[in-house]
């Protein structure tokens, strides 16, 4: 006997996008998610832990750089780079947060793939295009921020410590080394992704290529002013390396709104020719002739309604 093939039903993706979910199945779904995120975060969290020691070292490379070359007393042998620990507990702390860091890392595709599959289907085909490309360029800019903030570490230690004298012991407390360090690297990160709003305003039609261009001087300004806030060295070093590379992802930025513009110009004028979004099109006057009709004498008179009783019996 020939078994009839299965019929699938649709699928929990199509049913979140359609709408015929219901509330506690959305619930349902996004408890699940989470529970998944959770667990990759847990396994990353756990790896990371093992190689926590190796990161703490490499935080702290560009400070144990400088004490092993300056020449100058500190804590324990000369020449040794020392962190005070001021609490029981300050390293095993630390090392958590790292591990942590490190598990967010290693699991983040995992749990942005969960966090994707509960919002996607809420999207347009052409919003789901666009955040593809989205994810695909914020993770590389953040990185890029994050080791341009490492860099500039690494040259304003250097300067910051150089006023120490002689009769000074340098000492800095592990703790607040690596959160300065951590807390810089994360800023640096967040504002490499400042490109990706200016492209977004472009892609809404908010802001087109012409007017962003026209802001480059407040832009460049306030690129600066921002990198002489937050870099924590009096050098022009950092400031110029950070205000140059933010500069340069602006302009990036405004080339791609110039040929996104270009591309939807070309668009338009392939379906409304070359009328302005604010002109009226002009209309056809053009007259299709008109067939006569039959006349009213020659249609045939239409039969009166018959009762109710005439049409049914009592059967019907």
């Amino acid at each position: 006997m020939k078994m009839l093939p299965r019929r699938r039903g649709p699928t929990r993706f199509q049913r979140a996008a359609d709408g015929s979910m219901t509330l506690l199945e959305h619930l349902q779904e996004l408890r699940s998610r989470l529970f998944k995120a959770s667990l990759a975060v847990l396994a990353g969290m756990i790896v990371g832990w093992f190689f926590s020691g190796w990161v703490l070292n490499f935080i702290t490379q560009p400070y144990c750089t400088y004490m092993s070359t300056r020449g100058k007393p500190a804590l324990g042998q000369p020449g040794q780079c020392n962190l005070l620990q001021t609490g029981l507990t300050d390293v095993f702390t630390l090392k958590l947060q790292l591990a942590l860091w490190m598990g967010l890392v290693l699991a983040g595709p995992i749990w942005l793939y969960q966090l994707w599959a509960f919002v996607a289907p809420g999207l347009h085909r052409h919003e789901r295009r666009w955040a593809y490309w989205f994810a695909g360029i914020a993770a590389p800019l953040f990185a890029t921020g994050a080791v341009l903030a490492y860099l500039v570490v690494s040259k304003g230690l250097a300067f910051l410590l150089q006023f120490t004298p002689s009769n000074v012991t340098t000492a800095l407390e592990v703790s607040g080394y690596v959160k300065f360090i951590t807390n810089f690297m994360l800023l640096f990160g967040v504002a490499f992704e400042f490109p990706l709003v200016v492209v977004l305003f472009n892609i809404a039609g908010i802001a087109s290529a012409r007017r962003l261009l026209g802001w480059w001087r407040v832009a460049v300004f306030v690129f600066f002013l921002f990198s002489a806030i937050t870099v924590p060295t009096a050098d022009p070093f950092g400031m110029s390396l950070m205000g140059g590379a933010l500069t340069s992802l602006y302009f990036g930025a405004v080339l791609f709104a110039y040929l996104n513009d270009r591309r939807r110009a070309r668009r338009h004028r392939d379906e409304f020719g070359d009328v302005d979004d604010d002109e009226v099109s002009p209309l056809e006057y053009d007259v299709d002739a008109v067939d006569a009709g039959p006349r009213i004498e020659d249609l045939q008179p239409v039969a009166p309604p018959r009762s109710l009783e005439r049409r049914y019996d009592d059967v019907t």
